[in-house]
């Protein structure tokens, strides 16, 4: 057996050894949250980019007034470290559902400076047990939103999911809450997999559905009725002092030329006659 001690290996063995270190991947720096608010996880590298803060203010948001205050509430319990249950918020779209979100926690920033807000693109859900590796324990208190979420490639996305939010034997992280938006309530794919067969179906969709169970707090966007469009058109008009003589005719055109009322579609009328009017807008 040769020795390893020899003065004549040992040149070859540290070369050995450096080439190994120069083959290893790098370890992922110590991710620093002192830059922003909100940020972007990105996977490939692996980092946390910095977004500007979200400048819609709250009250601009018009006919969710009780989604707003229960997922305020709900948020303020988990800021101070109280008990609080991962959200899903779901309904059509355009209702103002991650606008909300991002809304309710830039004013929640006011009073607990220690909130952080992470997005995380539902194509990287498997990403998410070792996002909350990386944030568990640290002195910043979390809100993990994952926009537009559903199951379209099926259950394993869904299984990924559940055990994220169940933890594992550590247990779901105490300083992270999951946030969740979908056009869906019960975050169902579209399709049937017709290669599948009933019984392997049956239990994929029953997966599925259980992953809505994982949410404590269900809130509900309906679509918007005329009136809660017509008065969330006034209340940006009123806002930023805009002029309009025939302000409903011309909002319930703008709707109908779109198919449909909701805050995005309101917020996008205003948009239109602010620039018509040569205005700017802060937001």
């Amino acid at each position: 057996m040769s020795d390893t001690s020899s003065p004549d290996l040992k040149p070859l063995l540290n070369r050995i050894a450096d080439a190994l270190d120069r083959l290893a991947p790098k370890a992922a720096p110590e991710p620093d949250f002192s830059a922003a608010r909100l940020y972007r996880y990105d996977l490939d590298p692996q980092r946390f980019v910095p977004a500007p803060d979200y400048a819609l203010p709250m009250d601009l948001l018009v006919g969710v007034e009780r989604q707003k205050e229960r997922f305020a509430e709900n948020l303020r319990r988990f800021a101070e470290g109280l008990p609080a249950n991962n959200a899903l918020l779901w309904g059509v779209r355009g209702t103002g559902k991650s606008s909300m979100v991002k809304a309710v926690f830039m004013a929640m920033t006011q009073e607990h400076p220690g909130l952080r807000l992470i997005e995380l693109d539902r194509d990287h859900l498997p990403a998410l047990p070792g996002l909350f590796h990386l944030l568990r324990g640290r002195a910043e208190t979390f809100v993990v939103l994952c926009d537009d979420l559903s199951f379209e490639e099926g259950a394993a996305a869904a299984k990924t999911l559940k055990s994220a939010l169940e933890g594992g034997v550590e247990g779901p992280p105490a300083n992270v809450l999951f946030v969740a938006t979908s056009n869906r309530r019960h975050l169902m794919p579209r399709g049937h997999d017709e290669t599948k067969g009933l019984i392997a179906a049956a239990e994929d969709a029953e997966e599925q559905v259980s992953v809505s169970d994982r949410f404590g707090l269900w809130l509900g966007f309906p679509p918007m009725d005329q009136d809660t469009y017509l008065e969330a058109i006034a209340h940006y008009v009123e806002r930023f002092g805009l002029t309009v003589p025939d302000l409903q005719t011309r909002a319930l055109q703008w709707s109908q030329l779109r198919g449909s009322r909701s805050g995005r579609v309101a917020w996008q009328f205003i948009r239109d006659l602010a620039g018509e009017q040569g205005r700017t807008l802060p937001l």
